[in-house]
């Protein structure tokens, strides 16, 4: 779409304010070290994709058995930054409670877990809190950071013989210092009810934790469970070089697991197949564990945003959207595309994708440290707009008009992105949390408000859904009726739903684009089968 053709629309080049529903101006900010698809924008090309080149089959899929960049291996061969952490976490205490000169973190590790009557344990999934301040994956542990000497100490299970015999030797302290950043290694059992006895000042807690803490401090301690989850939240925005390399090895095993699964588009016959050349490859690549529960969605079940089935029969349908992501020492990565079934896009599907992607690279171009995000889903809103009304879905109005309207939250519902990290959805704190309470349904769910900080990880992912359910309310409701051409819309129910999701790294000057996963029409075209 031109310059001209946008204008004429209602795209203006001005800067995106809080009082303003504008646009801002795009600028080359994408990195292009572990970007395929950005190399630059130029100013004059005002919400216009950059010229690609096609990929070949053969180009996509070669990501199948690509191996980890050997500068991510360099960096995780050395130790998880436990202690960086904690003084992180501890400065940001420190800011909220300037009084304090003495006092103690303290976090609890996840524990262990038996099936309701059963001797079954539920899967382990390490507490985050806990595995931030020590990198360690281990069961029914501690770790307490000592406000006054920087101290930071991994308590560990004693051996348990019984245990032993079925799961063998766990760690000692001695293996245990010398795996994880941490100053001391003791026991959970006597090692930490006696330290605590002797613990002075503020004790820092989550409100849960309360045992063996609230049997073992000491009298003279104050107990504090208000503070620390909002400065570990806060901490946890801004990655490490560290953090990243994790997030970077997920992302190229994310890659590969894109290029097996569409591989088997064209054979397979059921969602299932997919989802299962996906996590085979996950697994094989030294990602045994999935960030979250991997969307499979064929047909119109892609318009369902969080599906959970995937088990229904491809046959008989247009497009497969995969939402999925590896997980590499508690570090996720969360990436969304869209394939044709039989390797080719209808012309409707390609006019949704393309609109889509056009948002995305929209966005991706405006991205910078101190960029407002709120400004960011908007822009997408504008663009989808734009795009839906030159398609004659929206008619009889202005971008501006519909945007106020908010009449194009019937096909985007949801928020643009979220922070990434060792959840999905990794928290967001204070002012820049999702306003859940907000009936304007243009902010309802976007899970990040305000500027974007340098060095934080979010996820960029515009989307088009085309839900019944959603959409015929408004087609009920003249204030958006008379912006929506029912006839043109009836063509593309069939579409389901298109989302594109990038995980990116926000820079001083732009971002760093982690994602490698193919997102040209004709890249994704030819990965089906490849």
């Amino acid at each position: 779409m031109s310059l001209a053709a946008l204008r004429s629309l209602g795209l203006r080049p001005v800067r995106l304010n809080a009082a303003q529903l504008s646009t801002a101006r795009i600028r080359p900010t994408c990195s292009p070290k572990y970007s395929r698809s950005f190399k630059s924008y130029p100013a004059q090309h005002h919400l216009t994709p950059p010229a690609t080149t096609t990929t070949t089959t053969a180009a996509f899929a070669t990501h199948k058995h690509r191996m980890i960049p050997t500068d991510i291996e360099k960096t995780l061969a050395g130790k998880y930054p436990a202690k960086a952490h904690a003084e992180k976490v501890a400065a940001f205490l420190r800011e909220a409670h300037p009084e304090i000169t003495e006092g103690l973190v303290y976090i609890e590790s996840q524990k262990s877990i038996l099936h309701k009557d059963s001797d079954q344990e539920v899967e382990f999934r390490q507490y985050r809190p806990f595995f931030y301040l020590t990198g360690c994956p281990l069961a029914d542990s501690y770790v307490t950071y000592n406000l006054a000497s920087k101290e930071l100490t991994l308590y560990i299970p004693p051996i348990d013989a019984d245990s032993v015999i079925w799961c063998g030797l766990p760690p000692t302290p001695a293996d245990a210092l010398s795996t994880y950043d941490v100053d001391a290694v003791r026991l959970t059992t006597p090692d930490l009810a006696r330290d605590l006895s002797a613990a002075s000042g503020t004790v820092f807690t989550y409100a849960p934790e309360v045992y063996p803490l609230t049997h073992s401090l000491s009298p003279t301690a104050s107990h504090n469970t208000s503070a620390l989850k909002d400065a570990v939240c806060m901490a946890r925005v801004t990655k490490t070089p560290y953090e990243l390399a994790l997030m970077r090895k997920a992302n190229s095993i994310t890659t590969t697991a894109f290029a097996a699964a569409a591989s088997r588009i064209s054979s397979a016959k059921n969602e299932r197949e997919l989802y299962a050349a996906f996590t085979e490859r996950c697994i094989s690549g030294g990602a045994p564990t999935q960030a979250y529960g991997g969307i499979f969605a064929a047909g119109t079940a892609a318009a369902t945003l969080h599906y959970i089935p995937n088990n229904a029969p491809l046959a008989g349908k247009l497009n497969v959207l995969i939402d999925a992501g590896a997980e590499v020492d508690c570090y996720a990565s969360d990436v969304t595309r869209v394939f044709p079934l039989n390797g080719k896009f209808t012309k409707e599907s390609e006019q949704i994708y393309s609109t889509v992607l056009d948002m995305q690279k929209a966005v991706l171009a405006e991205l910078k440290a101190g960029v407002n995000w709120d400004d960011m889903h908007v822009l997408a809103h504008r663009v989808a707009i734009a795009g839906l009304l030159k398609i004659g879905i929206l008619r009889g109005g202005s971008v501006d008009e519909i945007l106020a309207a908010r009449t194009s939250t019937a096909f985007l519902p949801h928020g643009l992105g979220h922070y990434l990290g060792m959840d999905t959805h990794d928290p967001a704190v204070g002012a820049v949390a999702r306003d859940s309470a907000s009936q304007d349904p243009l902010w309802r769910y976007l899970r990040k408000r305000g500027p974007l900080e340098e060095g934080c990880v979010i996820t960029v992912e515009p989307g088009l859904y085309f839900c019944e359910f959603i959409i015929r309310p408004y087609l009920a409701d003249e204030k958006h009726a008379r912006f929506i051409d029912e006839s043109v819309l009836d063509r593309y129910w069939s579409v389901g739903g298109v989302r594109i999701e990038d995980d990116v790294v926000i820079t001083r000057e732009g971002c760093e684009n982690l994602t490698d996963v193919p997102k040209e029409v004709a890249e994704v075209e030819a990965a089906v089968g490849a």
